[in-house]
This record gives C-alpha cells, sequence and structure tokens, in this order.
C-alpha cells in the first residue's frame, strides 16, 4: 500500500533532476530517460499479478523497479516499527538505506512513466520486525539478491546510458550488502555467499530472483519471456 511517506521520507528529494543530480548523471540522460516514456504496451497486467513485458531495456528497467519497491517499502517498516534496543547509530544507517532505496524507487518510476508497472503490494507478514536478527536476516536477503539479481540481468541491458544508471545503483546497493554483513558478523563485508572464487559479486538470473521477491509481494511479479511465470 503506497502511503504519503513513501512519497517524501527523512528530507530525501524524491525530485527526479535531484536525483539525476544524486546519480552523477547529466542532461543527456535526462533526455535519455524521456525518450523511454515514447515506447508503450511494456508490461501487462494479468489478474492480480504483472508481468514486466516484453524482452528488451524498459522490461529490464521495470524489473529493478519491482526489486527497488520492495527494498524501499522493507525499509519504511524497519523505521516506521524499530525492533527492540535498535541504538541511535543503528537507526541512522537503516534511515539512510531506506532514503537511499526510496530514492531508486522514485527514479525508475519517473523514467520509466507510462511504462512503469503499478505499485506492487508488499507482504511482511513472515518477518518479525520487533526482533533484531529477524530485521537483519531479511535485510541481507533483500540486499544480496538485490545485487546478484543487478549483475546477473546487467548484460541484458543494450543502451548504454540505461547500463551506465544500472552500475551506479548496483555500487550502492553493494555497500549496502556489505554494511548489513558486517551488522551480522563483524568483518564480512564481502563474504562467500556474496562473492565467487574469482572475487566478483555472485549473480542470479530473473528467473532465480523473482521466485524469492515474490515472497514478500502479495502482487505476484513474473518475466514470461525470461522463463519465469508466477
Amino acid at each position: 500500500m503506497k502511503t504519503s511517506e513513501q512519497e517524501s521520507i527523512g528530507g530525501a528529494n524524491m525530485a527526479r533532476r535531484s536525483f539525476l543530480r544524486y546519480a552523477g548523471l547529466g542532461v543527456a540522460s535526462a533526455g535519455l530517460l524521456a525518450t523511454a516514456a515514447c515506447h508503450k504496451d511494456h508490461k501487462v497486467v494479468v489478474g492480480g499479478g504483472i508481468d514486466i513485458g516484453a524482452k528488451g531495456d524498459l522490461a529490464i528497467l521495470n524489473y529493478a523497479y519491482a526489486l527497488e519497491q520492495l527494498e524501499a517499502a522493507f525499509y519504511i517498516q524497519v523505521i516506521t516499527t524499530p525492533y527492540s534496543g535498535m541504538t541511535s547509530d543503528e537507526k541512522a544507517l537503516f534511515t539512510s538505506i531506506r532514503d537511499h532505496e526510496v530514492l531508486h524507487r522514485e527514479f525508475f518510476k519517473a523514467a520509466l512513466g507510462g511504462n512503469a508497472i503499478p505499485a506492487l503490494t508488499v507482504d511482511f507478514s513472515t518477518i518479525d520486525f520487533t526482533k533484531k536478527s529477524a530485521v537483519l536476516g531479511a535485510a541481507k536477503a533483500f540486499e544480496d539478491t538485490g545485487v546478484k539479481a543487478y549483475d546477473g540481468a546487467g548484460y541484458l541491458i543494450k543502451d548504454a546510458g540505461y547500463l551506465t544508471i544500472a552500475g551506479k545503483i548496483v555500487s550502492v546497493e553493494a555497500r549496502h550488502a556489505a554494511l548489513i554483513s558486517n551488522m551480522l558478523v563483524a568483518g564480512s563485508f564481502a563474504a562467500d555467499d556474496q562473492v565467487d572464487g574469482n572475487g566478483l559479486n555472485k549473480t542470479a538470473t530473473i528467473a532465480e530472483v523473482l521466485p524469492i521477491a515474490n515472497t514478500y509481494l502479495k502482487t505476484k511479479v513474473s518475466a514470461s519471456n525470461y522463463s519465469y511465470t508466477a
């Protein structure tokens, strides 16, 4: 469910122009994103769920948008209902991550324009937000999966401008993943479950990621053109 809190969080500026500055993008990138709004029918609404649509950059951007909606909603809930004993430092860290995720979500929404999938309804009923261990465990799952998702789908992006944007965002997501990992186990910034034997982030396909994401979504997301239907 979308709330006014999701639109303006902790002073984070949701304006598209502000995010372009935040991401280090210029006028050329802004024009590139505006062009995307001219292309329609890249998403499909099916019953109570959605499909990211035909293969192509817009489908991949909608895939990222779905994941960013989920992550933003999670951290909004973490701050709205802090777990027992949350310290001021922990709250500050989670607030910073929340603001990043909301910015990412709003950026994709603005970039996609009329091509954007609808707002998704989350289901966090399996997460006990009153317990630190449960929140950190869920946060690690979200962040590690998010990094794997970006790295696993990057090669599918054809436009160099979009790829640059995705690269900027995944670098922030990787920082989140390292931070959460370290909060769980000191010094585990790049643990074996995150990095492969070559020292590179592990990757996951769309068909591997969406079933995990759908565990926390009432609005199920499919990618029939990428071998996954919810």
